[in-house]
């Protein structure tokens, strides 16, 4: 008996060992079949349904895009023309006002006076022309009989053509003060809209330097905006108001402005520290939806016009490399094509360079896509 259990206590420990060898041999061809499997299961990945663009070239004006600040088209500072106390202030302040309207009333009393006095002596100074005329009306008549010398009656024509100079002079001194005068009240030199009041009632301000007010003319309004040289360069150059179609602008919300614009201003060298040529359009502002000071998006047009494709912003991809899109070949499989892009003309890229007539472009299911990969299009 203790024979026959030694046997099997043997032929139990060989079989132990033998499992020991061959689970080791198992595990790499049962994760062998896994990956067969799984490669598989890869290999019978359906084709990713997309949408594609045929593409068809069109004709676009060369046009390039940067960020412009509005300013009004007329800008004025209210200064006095003559000093006082300020009595009154006339105006709402950030209204809208008309050209001439009163803005400031200084204290007029002072000129008043000024002009009163000048008047008098310009009263005084014709009594003396008078008197003179009438001397040398009677030395003319003397002198014509030898009464009097010729030497006296030159003396009593000078004295008469003095008065007369002096009335001159009083005469100016009258509407300098009536002109002082009419300065006490302080106008609006053009069509704007008005700006807070810098001084109070009772205060005391000084001719052409106390700084009142000022006036924005927001209607037209101009935009300030400028290109570099690599810019202007795809323009040919220089850019005029000739060689310009037309300016638009969008709006900080992504809407574009209902009017365009005109150049106004365009430098004729290159600014040496920014590199770059100053620019300047006007637009119509009646409604006043643009103010002076805003940022704003500045598209210009050019006369000239290129062949160029129009591709959704969706179906324009970045990398380390550049901008591509995903095109279908003739084996139904999506491939990678660098493209040049321009700027956008609405919600569509500016292609141009890369694409070709008829090209295929994929529109939608862009995240799932890599080179090579089956696509099913989509006809619907």
């Amino acid at each position: 008996m203790t024979g026959v259990r030694s046997a099997e206590k043997s032929s139990i420990s060989n079989r132990i060992k033998i499992l020991v060898i061959l689970i080791p041999l198992i595990l790499p061809l049962a994760a062998c079949k896994d990956n067969q499997a799984t490669s598989d299961d890869l290999s019978i990945e359906e084709p990713i349904p997309v949408h594609v663009l045929s593409m068809q070239s069109s004709k676009q004006p060369i046009g390039a895009e940067t960020i412009a600040q509005t300013e009004g088209a007329k800008e004025v500072e209210i200064r006095p023309r003559v000093g006082g106390i300020l009595l009154k202030r006339l105006y709402t302040e950030g209204t809208p006002i008309k050209a001439g309207q009163p803005l400031f009333l200084i204290d007029p009393v002072p000129f008043e006076n000024t002009l009163a006095e000048a008047r008098a002596q310009f009263l005084e100074q014709q009594i003396r022309v008078a008197r003179a005329e009438r001397e040398e009306q009677r030395g003319q008549a003397l002198v014509s009989k030898n009464f009097i010398s010729q030497r006296a009656y030159d003396g009593i024509m000078a004295e008469h053509m003095i008065e007369k100079a002096a009335l001159k002079s009083a005469k100016a001194r009258v509407q300098q003060a009536e002109l002082n005068l009419s300065y006490t009240t302080v106008t609006a030199p053009v069509d704007g809209i008005t700006g807070r009041s810098q001084f109070s009632e009772g205060a005391l301000i000084t001719a052409s330097t106390s700084l009142l007010t000022n006036i924005i003319q927001v209607s037209p309004i101009w935009v300030r905006f400028s290109f570099s040289d690599n810019e202007l360069a795809r323009f040919g150059g220089r850019l005029t108001e000739h060689n310009i179609q037309h300016v638009t602008i969008t709006l900080t919300d992504g809407s574009e402005y209902s009017h365009k614009g005109n150049i106004n201003f365009a430098a004729s060298q290159i600014d040496p520290l920014l590199g770059t040529q100053q620019l300047r359009a006007t637009f119509e502002n009646s409604a006043q939806r643009l103010l002076p000071g805003q940022f704003v998006r500045v598209r210009v047009a050019a006369v000239e016009s290129v062949e160029v494709f129009l591709v959704p912003q969706i179906a324009v991809l970045t990398s380390d490399f550049g901008r591509y899109v995903y095109l279908v070949n003739e084996k139904n499989e999506a491939i990678q094509q660098p493209v040049v892009a321009g700027d956008w003309v609405g919600q569509k890229w500016i292609i141009l360079q890369g694409l070709n007539p008829g090209d295929r472009v994929i529109i939608d299911n862009i995240i799932r896509l890599r080179s090579g990969k089956a696509v099913t299009v989509i006809t619907s």
